[in-house]
């Protein structure tokens, strides 16, 4: 590999990290915020679990949330530890990089005369949620979320729901406390929970970026983009680019901008869709969340999904 590609990589690395991390840092703060304020997480198991109003509940908190595909997992990890329906925790992760104004208003500036693709990037991360939502919930959480997040999520489970056994915990006979009545942690005890999560997402996401880095500097995007004009080709290759680039969701429309004019409408919509919830980093990320099986069915669906409706974009706007 050569000076300049070394040089290439670097830089391209380097961009990535800082872009992605003030959102993750953003995300571990909201996260360590809601642990400490209601270590319990009493209020998390209201939220609904209805198989669609739990998906639309997770994607409207992206409104008041605004973080990228970097700062949503830590929020959704705490969802999902303190014991919130699926539904809504996945609904969140899913939906929340692209449901949010800072994404919003960047897609707007960046298209302000394609009305169009501002409706469908909101509609089509929204699909997309819902169907990844139903999709996952048809796995017993043991095989969809990882050990150490399910051990902590039944920690705060109502015994209705979870078994001492399936708790895990201690002596028979032990007293548990009730779920939504422990004790708030003191703010330095917190303060270090917050900073051990940030370092340990902060190496996951370097990983990530390091990954990334390196196939887009060895995969040139002239490649991808040579089939702008062919409707399914062009789509694959935005669907792959947006994946090879992991830049995140609050800038990704001002990427996309710059090689909109060359590819078919549905292509331009994949790449807005499908790197706010798959990319190079973002995978590394979600392996704190979900184990493989059910890595892969999400990867699997959210390139479906995107496929199907850069298809149906192009059949309307060609």
């Amino acid at each position: 590999m050569g000076v300049d590609k070394l040089g290439t990589m670097w830089a391209v690395f380097q961009g990535l990290v800082i872009e992605a991390l003030p959102f993750l840092l953003i995300g571990v703060v909201i996260a360590s915020l809601a642990r400490w304020l209601s270590p319990g997480g009493r209020w998390l198991q209201r939220l609904p679990a209805h198989p669609l109003l739990g998906p639309l509940t997770g994607a409207a908190l992206g409104f008041a949330l605004p973080a990228c595909e970097c700062g949503n997992v830590p929020v959704a990890r705490r969802l999902l530890a303190g014991g919130a329906p699926l539904a809504t925790a996945l609904g969140f992760l899913f939906a929340a990089p692209v449901l949010n104004p800072i994404v919003l208003a960047s897609t707007w500036a960046a298209f302000p005369d394609q009305p169009w693709l501002l409706a469908a990037r909101p509609l089509g991360a929204l699909a997309i949620a819902m169907v990844l939502t139903l999709l996952l919930r048809l796995l017993p959480e043991q095989d969809l979320l990882t050990a150490e997040l399910l051990a902590e999520r039944r920690l705060n489970q109502p015994l209705a729901e979870v078994s001492l056994l399936q708790r895990g915990t201690g002596l028979l006979g032990q007293r548990l406390p009730r779920p939504g009545a422990v004790k708030r942690l003191p703010a330095s005890e917190a303060l270090g929970h917050g900073v051990r999560e940030f370092l340990n997402l902060a190496s996951l996401l370097v990983l990530g970026c390091a990954i990334a880095a390196m196939v887009q500097t060895l995969l040139p995007r002239s490649w991808l983009l040579a089939v702008g004009d062919a409707p399914t080709l062009s789509i694959l290759s935005l669907m792959l680019l947006a994946v090879v680039v992991s830049v995140c969701s609050s800038v990704d429309a001002f990427l996309a901008l710059a090689f909109a004019a060359h590819v078919t409408p549905g292509a331009l919509l994949a790449f807005l869709l499908l790197g706010p919830v798959i990319d190079l980093k973002s995978l590394s990320l979600f392996g704190l969340l979900l184990r493989p099986r059910a890595l892969g069915l999400t990867v699997a669906g959210t390139a479906l999904v995107v496929l199907l409706i850069g298809q149906w974009i192009n059949l309307w706007k060609l």
